[in-house]
């Protein structure tokens, strides 16, 4: 297969157009750290776009920052940190998840799979922070969407498009991303010994406070005996932990801590922790530790579920039962991650029982991690309604007609 190396925006363009003049598809990757993600494409050749990995522009005092779609993630966040900003959507870090090497993915990557952390329930996903792009269309033709500020409105929601597309729409060059202050404290109340149903009524008790909480997390006590790291020491008691997140100045931390953890005494007494030590936990939970590819899990198929938070808990502990594998919540219990294990009895990773069972809640499933040969015989994407397929179709071949870009990725019958 051909590798394609892109070194600006002209060559982008050139690329696609060549491709859709040969009616031959392009895999887009940037340092390739989410390629086992979906379904094995139909492509010929692959567009290379980690040369185009500079900051074109960084305002602090704006709250904003333009960089190219290859730059890696880890520099630019390294940047942020200089100033005491970030992206308020903690950016899912899938490397250990995966089991590839930390440091590779971009900000295309993070756009593309718009895969928010634990902080989503409060800031908003990826898209909710995308201003504008500079990207190439499956046509071969660069295109400019949003601006550089909020109140520019022109082409504003185009280019939220392009979040959680997984670079079947168009290749990006260049984005503009709104950034926020960093929280001068944090700290997390962790509450002991609660079953999934529990510790979901407590998340969402205290999302229903007037505490303004930012991360809400829970785990069992196995999973917590599979993480290495921060979580691991919460494995200490031998129970189940859930966290609650707080942040802010200090003064406002500290009171709303106690404040809290006076609210949710019906669910037993809570511990404070503070700091680096509470960030460190935080990290664990976006990046799904107990789960790593190296860990005791790593071998399991990982399962991403949404489901309405308040149903996540019975759902979770129900699916827990039948399949003896393990979940983590998050988002108060509105993100699930689940590690199935495999047997030769089930070859779908449970895709079907799962699907049927988020039916009537209106929930969706992705499977994030799996080998090859069960990505070509399970959809690894949730199924669309048919009226949604048909309008995603539809802004797709506006997009793409000749499905030239990432062809396959989405979808086990490509479309062509």
């Amino acid at each position: 297969m051909d590798t394609l190396k892109a070194g600006d925006a002209a060559d982008v363009e050139d690329a696609v157009r060549a491709a859709v003049a040969g009616d031959q598809p392009l895999e887009i990757i940037g340092h390739g750290s989410k390629r086992s993600i979906g379904h094995a494409m139909t492509t010929d050749a692959v567009l290379d776009v980690s040369a185009l990995n500079a900051v074109t522009c960084y305002e602090p005092h704006e709250l904003i920052i333009t960089v190219q779609a290859g730059a890696p993630l880890d520099e630019v966040v390294s940047l942020l940190d200089s100033r005491n900003q970030e992206f308020a959507f903690e950016p899912m870090d899938t490397a250990a998840l995966l089991g590839v090497r930390s440091g590779r993915g971009t900000i295309g990557g993070m756009i593309g799979a718009g895969l928010a952390g634990p902080r989503r329930i409060k800031a908003g996903g990826v898209r909710d922070h995308l201003l504008g792009a500079h990207a190439v269309s499956g046509f071969g033709d660069g295109f400019k969407a949003g601006g550089r500020v909020v109140k520019n409105v022109t082409g504003y929601d185009l280019c939220k498009l392009l979040a959680g597309s997984w670079g079947t729409l168009a290749v990006m060059t260049e984005v503009t991303l709104k950034v926020m202050p960093k929280a001068e404290a944090e700290r997390t109340l962790v509450l002991r010994g609660l079953d999934d149903v529990t510790a979901n009524r407590a998340m969402t008790a205290a999302l229903g406070s007037p505490y303004d909480v930012s991360g809400a997390a829970h785990m069992s006590r196995t999973a917590l005996e599979a993480a290495r790291g921060a979580l691991a020491v919460l494995a200490s008691t031998g129970q189940a932990a859930t966290l609650l997140r707080l942040e802010g100045i200090a003064a406002s931390v500290a009171h709303r801590g106690a404040a809290l953890a006076a609210h949710l005494a019906p669910f037993g007494a809570g511990e404070l922790v503070e700091g680096a030590e509470s960030a460190a936990l935080w990290c664990d939970v976006r990046d799904v530790a107990p789960f790593a590819a190296d860990g005791p899990l790593g071998g399991w198929p990982v399962w991403r579920i949404v489901c309405p938070p308040a149903s996540g808990g019975a759902f979770g502990q129900a699916l827990a039962r039948e399949t003896g594998g393990e979940v983590i919540y998050d988002w108060a219990g509105g993100l699930l991650w689940a590690a199935l294990p495999s047997s030769v009895d089930v070859v779908d990773a449970y895709a079907a029982s799962l699907r049927r069972r988020l039916a009537p809640l209106g929930g969706h499933a992705t499977l994030l991690r799996a080998g090859e040969e069960l990505r070509r015989t399970v959809d690894v994407f949730h199924p669309q309604a048919k009226g949604v397929a048909a309008l995603a179709e539809r802004v797709r071949r506006s997009f793409d007609p000749g499905s030239i870009l990432n062809r396959g990725r989405l979808t086990r019958t490509p479309i062509s």
